[in-house]
């Protein structure tokens, strides 16, 4: 491989890929690294700039930012022997061994016996600068440390300072373990599936794919001379519809012999019409299923078939847009919406317990510094993204990463913290988008109680993360202020009469509208009294003359709050009328929005469009979470699952079963009207349950902690069996 000259226009990405046969046995694991967040975001870019709308770009609305160009990457060994070290590089690099250049772009080192400190500086434009370092115990990975700015200083005599102002931190990584593939390489893996069901349509046809599905269609037998036409649709009639559908390809095709072609860009679709002009024929389509290699750890199964149903296509619609990152949808945007992606996270939680993909995603949200707007321009989903880490912290117990992204968070809300009005609270200003939910007539004007909610678990989070980075003067001050805004919030929107917070305030007085969002809110993050619970449940949860919630989006945390309340038989119910709604119109994933009053076509529309609505949405997925959580009913109490509790609530099922997964392995779970079966392989845990007489287990103590209510603890790699007598 001949080497590019720093003066040519490639240099800025020089590629040494090198391979030395096979590797020692007792070498250790290598992998390719780069600054934090930096080949999230990179990545993040590309994936979301990879949308179009009828073959046309379709970027996204907000501002995008990239990675460093520039990054020291270096490590210290203690090495017993001298060692051999391949070294594998994207970008133009230097190499280092204790503060020494060595000579021209090496792709072996050896580094003598003793203590030495291995260097490389990696400039890259046009991609992520990286390196993959394989030696026997000198390797890459994210123990070691990176900047993108030295800040020293050399003196008259050429010394260099002995102390530095420069901010190091670990490396980031995904994982990627093959140093023939550099990051800029990646790609998700394929799978080749065949279509289920073909038909001729006028001078072409149309396959059927048997269900939603996502990746790259396939030509088989493509030749001659013409223009060649493909259709995607979620539904039938959208690729039916040549003017209306969402996305297409137009091929100009030029063969004399039979071909076979991959389509060059990744879609969504069920059906695909494919018709031709010209002298082009085509014998048929197939298509490679393209996918993230996520594991199945998390399981639901009851004596409810269509609830079994529900909860395996609500499984599917969440494992299609689970990708680099978790998506919105898969047709449409593809993108990284704060708010989608922050329910993903939940039902991650209670189904694949994928944490990197979690990470990723919320790198890629945050971007870089400066903060100069909320992230994707929505106020609620700058909210959603602290809530995200909290939520990630209690799951995982990970506190490295909190710790990492800690310094991006305290940015961003000290942009918040900017924009408060002079009454402390939060309400639109130019260039902001105050989301909440697609819902008609659904007032964003003033100072919005839902914001001021969202804003206020922020602030608690802030203190949560603040403690955990060392940072004690700040989570003070974020403890502080979000007591106070708390307290304002109830000052200012609680309304006696109605029994609930009020939507908002305009020009210092509080509006009639009540809305469910904030109260159910409310609700799951325990900011009410008991008598107030009990209100807001009778009074907006419950209550037919507030407005009704038509999305999945919101359903979800609707149904989560009546799940708080003990409420899981009518939950049940509700996931059966609306989920499986959807199901007895032919979905074979879930969709962006449902309204049962709609007929016929009208589902399909959205956006002003007829074929607008994405019939595979992140957010249609929420059974998974509420299943795991309100039914199944483990829920950690300490980070990580070190403590946790148990609380299976079967909601008119006769008998249920599933797994929860944890860092450490899975909590299983069966709960029939007469027995509940337990075996974890985490930390410590507490069975809590009703029964109408005294439970019997052998292996463990029973203690009755109120009248019907009793309590066992549950042990790490311990086998439970107890017969109790439900409750009706």
């Amino acid at each position: 491989m001949k080497y590019m000259r720093l003066n040519t226009p490639k240099f800025c990405l020089i590629l040494l890929l090198f391979c030395f046969g096979m590797q020692e046995v007792n070498a250790q694991k290598a992998s390719w690294i780069w600054y934090p967040g930096d080949f999230d975001i990179y990545m993040s870019n590309v994936m979301q700039n990879r949308r179009t709308e009828r073959g046309s770009f379709f970027p996204p609305f907000w501002k995008m930012d990239s990675h460093y160009v520039l990054v020291d990457f270096h490590k210290e060994f203690n090495l017993a022997a001298a060692e051999k070290v391949k070294l594998y590089v994207e970008g133009a690099y230097n190499v280092k061994i204790d503060g020494q250049a060595l000579f021209g772009f090496p792709k072996t080192i050896t580094i003598p016996a003793g203590k030495h400190k291995l260097s490389l500086k990696v400039y890259g434009q046009a991609n992520v600068p990286a390196i993959f370092v394989q030696g026997k115990t000198v390797v890459s990975d994210n123990t070691w440390l990176t900047t993108f700015e030295d800040k020293e200083w050399i003196d008259a005599s050429g010394k260099t300072s002995d102390k530095s102002g420069t901010t190091f931190v670990n490396a980031g990584t995904w994982n990627l373990t093959d140093p023939l593939t550099p990051p800029s390489k990646f790609k998700l893996p394929v799978t080749p599936m065949a279509a289920v069901k073909t038909e001729k349509n006028g001078a072409g046809f149309v396959s059927d794919f048997g269900k939603e599905t996502f990746g790259f269609v396939k030509l088989h037998g493509l030749r001659g001379k013409g223009k060649l036409m493909i259709y995607y649709g979620e539904s039938k009639e959208e690729a039916l519809s040549t003017d209306k559908c969402e996305t297409l390809d137009a091929l100009e095709i030029d063969l004399s012999m039979k071909k076979d072609s991959v389509i060059g860009l990744s879609k969504a679709f069920r059906y695909v019409n494919c018709q031709h002009e010209g002298s082009v024929s085509l014998d048929s389509i197939s298509m490679l299923y393209e996918y993230a290699p996520v594991a199945e750890k998390g399981s639901f199964k009851s004596s409810d078939v269509e609830l079994n149903k529900i909860y395996d296509v609500a499984k599917y619609t969440f494992q299609l847009n689970t990708r680099e990152f978790f998506i919105d949808g898969i047709k449409r945007d593809r993108w990284v919406w704060s708010g989608d992606a922050y329910q993903s996270y939940l039902m991650n939680y209670y189904s694949f317990f994928d944490a990197p993909t979690v990470k990723r995603t919320l790198w890629a949200q945050r971007g870089k510094d400066p903060v100069t707007a909320h992230i994707n321009t929505i106020m609620d989903y700058s909210f959603y993204w602290f809530l995200g880490i909290y939520d990630y912290y209690k799951f995982t117990g990970d506190e490295k990463f909190v710790s990492e992204i800690y310094p991006r968070m305290k940015s961003l809300m000290k942009y918040i913290n900017g924009r408060q009005n002079k009454n402390g609270l939060l309400e639109w200003m130019p260039g902001d988008w105050i989301f909440i939910d697609w819902a008609d007539k659904l007032s964003k004007e003033g100072e919005v109680s839902f914001e001021q909610l969202l804003y206020c678990r922020s602030l608690e989070t802030m203190a949560l993360c603040a403690n955990l980075a060392g940072d004690v003067a700040g989570a003070a001050a974020y403890t502080k202020h979000a007591a106070t805004l708390r307290t304002k919030i109830f000052d200012l929107y609680w309304n006696n009469d109605k029994q609930a917070l009020v939507h908002s305030r305009i020009d210092g007085r509080q509006t009639d509208n009540v809305t469910r969002y904030a109260n159910m809110f409310g609700i799951f993050f325990d900011y009410f009294t008991p008598a107030q619970k009990l209100a807001v449940k009778q009074h907006v949860l419950l209550n037919d003359n507030i407005n009704k919630i038509t999305t999945p989006y919101m359903r979800f945390y609707e149904l989560e709050a009546l799940c708080a309340m003990g409420e899981q038989a009518y939950v049940l119910k509700e996931m059966k009328s609306y989920w499986g709604g959807m199901l007895n119109l032919g979905a074979t994933s879930f969709w962006e929005e449902y309204n049962p009053a709609k007929k016929d076509t009208a589902h399909l529309a959205m956006y002003g469009r007829p074929f607008g609505k994405s019939l595979c949405h992140a957010w249609g997925a929420s059974p998974i979470y509420l299943l795991g959580k309100y039914y199944l009913g483990v829920k950690p109490l300490t980070a990580g699952y070190q403590t946790y509790i148990i609380e299976p609530s079967l909601g008119g099922l006769s008998w249920m079963e599933g797994k929860v997964p944890t860092p450490e392995g899975d909590i299983e779970v069966y709960c029939s009207n007469k027995e509940i079966k337990i075996s974890a392989a985490v930390g410590e845990g507490k069975l809590r349950f009703k029964s109408s007489s005294k439970p019997v287990v052998k292996n463990a103590t029973v203690t009755e902690i109120s009248k019907g209510l009793y309590e066992i603890v549950v042990k790490k790699g311990v086998d439970y069996s107890v017969k109790y007598a439900a409750v009706k």
